[in-house]
């Protein structure tokens, strides 16, 4: 038996919780590493001290910093992991879908217009117009894909745990297949907007930025913050609890 675990101060066995799990345990802890550029989503599964040490943070300012957080002491947050798989869909689809709906024209239009303005002089901002577009059609793909294949499944898998009917296996073999791939998309666009946010120096604006420069920004860097918060819940709340939800019902025929 490994007595390692029982040796470590309460610390040391912090630093060890992936940033997944600390925002599983307290979703405020979300507004901290967002606030320290911490990947809590696509590189979530990188305990604190590792994510800490390869961007030269202290990781024990941080652990402070999440316990002191004012934040955290809020008891009135959404408690996304004791929710139905089919309510939790409905709302991602309502919030973060229809966000990225209606937030990626106006950026694109943003990106494109600071592009033109002012490329010469700040030449980054040709390159994020690039890097945004990409961004801008692989998720218009991405979203479409879970909406009519993925999440009408999980509603389905639901139903049938439900009413206790016999399931139909589908046709992708098992839901790991289309997680799968919906998760190498949501590395893919969290790496693209990464890239941007290395491009801006964390969105720092420069001295000559107009009013569309600096509304284009912001816009940028909260398109950036709901992504995190949207791939979170379906990387590690959605996504494995559907897989348990199907493995379960195939194993009870």
């Amino acid at each position: 038996m490994n007595n390692e675990n029982i040796f470590l101060t309460e610390k040391e066995a912090f630093h060890r919780l992936t940033l997944s799990q600390i925002v599983a345990k307290d979703h405020h802890a979300a507004a901290v590493f967002e606030k320290h550029n911490l990947d809590f989503c696509c590189k979530g599964n990188k305990s604190l001290g590792e994510a800490c040490k390869e961007k030269g943070i202290n990781a024990d300012e941080i652990l402070s910093e999440l316990q002191n957080s004012n934040a955290s002491k809020d008891d009135n947050g959404l408690r996304f992991n004791d929710w139905e798989l089919d309510f939790l869909t409905d709302y991602i689809v309502n919030n973060h879908h229809q966000y990225v709906r209606n937030a990626i024209p106006i950026i694109s239009a943003h990106a494109e217009k600071v592009a033109q303005v002012h490329g010469k002089r700040h030449p980054e901002t040709i390159e994020i117009n690039k890097i945004f577009s990409v961004v801008y059609k692989d998720l218009k793909q991405h979203l479409m894909k879970e909406e009519e294949i993925l999440f009408p499944y999980i509603k389905y898998l639901v139903k049938i745990k439900n009413n206790g009917s016999k399931p139909e296996p589908p046709y992708f073999g098992t839901i790991k297949n289309p997680i799968s791939m919906m998760e190498a998309e949501h590395t893919s666009a969290g790496d693209s907007l990464f890239q941007i946010r290395k491009l801006t120096d964390n969105y720092s604006l420069p001295a000559d930025a107009c009013t569309t420069y600096t509304t284009y920004y912001k816009e940028l860097k909260e398109f950036e913050e709901d992504l995190h918060k949207h791939v979170y819940l379906e990387n590690y709340i959605l996504f494995p609890k559907a897989v348990k939800a199907e493995e379960k019902i195939f194993q009870e025929l």
